[in-house]
């Protein structure tokens, strides 16, 4: 599912920012590699060399889970796919900053969330809710 998300990021020309290890954050970066898409992986380490091998654009934070904020606060939608405690923390900083949030067979904890039952149906969610939440408070004037 998180290959299928990253690949329909970028197939729509968006940047797709993860923390940039493994697991689903892997697997999105590599599905937007193969559709030509841009990779910005948060790292929680202070090394660029973990990010995953499909990261553009490693941004080293020595932050740890902190570096989740970031994460947030950059995106102009959230898609939580799957997850741990690292997912909840993300749901959780997007519920408090009302950033866009869509869930894909992952936690149900926040009754605003949209929830998805497939890739591209979330990645269609995520971009109406980012552009509607553009068009009524613009980047940088929040």
């Amino acid at each position: 599912m998180a290959e299928e998300v990253g690949r329909e990021i970028a197939q729509r020309g968006h940047a797709l920012i993860c923390g940039g290890l493994g697991g689903v954050m892997e697997a999105a970066c590599k599905g937007a590699k193969s559709a030509g898409g841009v990779t910005i992986g948060i790292l929680p380490m202070s090394r660029i060399e973990d990010a995953n091998s499909y990261v553009d654009y490693p941004i080293a934070t020595g932050m740890g889970l902190a570096r989740n904020i970031i994460i947030v606060h950059t995106a102009s939608a959230v898609i939580a796919v799957d997850g741990k405690y690292g997912t909840l923390s993300e749901i959780a900083y997007a519920s408090q900053l009302d950033v866009p949030l869509v869930g894909l067979s992952t936690w149900k904890v926040n009754p605003r969330m949209v929830h998805a039952r497939w890739p591209k149906e979330a990645v269609d969610k995520a971009i109406e809710l980012a552009e509607k939440r553009e068009r009524h408070e613009p980047r940088g004037k929040a």
